[in-house]
């Protein structure tokens, strides 16, 4: 057991120097080099960086192994995202974390519709051409709306006057 979990955290350590030094400067140039918005790169190319274990596992289990491990997996890794990366992010920074609103309702609206289509589409248990096809459409109509992220976000703010965040973050003053 003692083995296991040294060799887990070598290869946790592994994973962050090869992220640091390679995977993400790579990114940034790629995102400098095309003038891409962090938006749409976040949503884009490192949504697909970090979840490509996922899929690298699914095409595994699919193909190679003959199981049905892909679902599992993908929904495991989501859950996992959702708790356990935000809520150590939020544990370990320094004081109180403020989030701004807007995204934040913007993903979850996203994320809860992906969720309500991946029940639509597996409820017969198979995935048809034509379902794949409209969840990667999805998938492009939430990188359409990142890219006009920016403009969204001031138009909510020149709606609300863009009182909320600050009004939240003096509460805990």
């Amino acid at each position: 057991f003692v083995l296991f979990v040294l060799c887990l955290l070598y290869m946790f350590l592994g994973i962050a120097i090869v992220c640091d030094d390679y995977f993400v400067s790579a990114l940034e140039e790629i995102v400098e080099r095309f003038s891409i918005q962090e938006d749409v790169a976040g949503a884009t190319f490192m949504a697909a960086g970090s979840s490509a274990p996922e899929l690298f596992t699914s095409l595994m289990g699919v193909f190679a192994v003959k199981n049905d491990v892909g679902v599992g997996t993908i929904v495991g890794s989501a859950v996992f995202n959702l708790c356990c990366i935000i809520g150590g992010t939020a544990m370990f920074t320094p004081g109180i974390l403020v989030i701004d609103w807007k995204p934040i309702t913007r993903d979850s609206f996203f994320y809860g519709l992906s969720i309500a289509a991946m029940i639509y589409v597996l409820q017969d248990g198979f995935v048809t051409t034509t379902e794949a096809a409209s969840l990667m459409a999805f998938y492009v109509l939430y990188v359409i709306v990142m890219y006009f992220n920016e403009g969204m976000m001031t138009a909510i703010d020149n709606c609300t006057k863009g009182d909320h965040v600050k009004n939240e973050a003096h509460e805990f003053d």
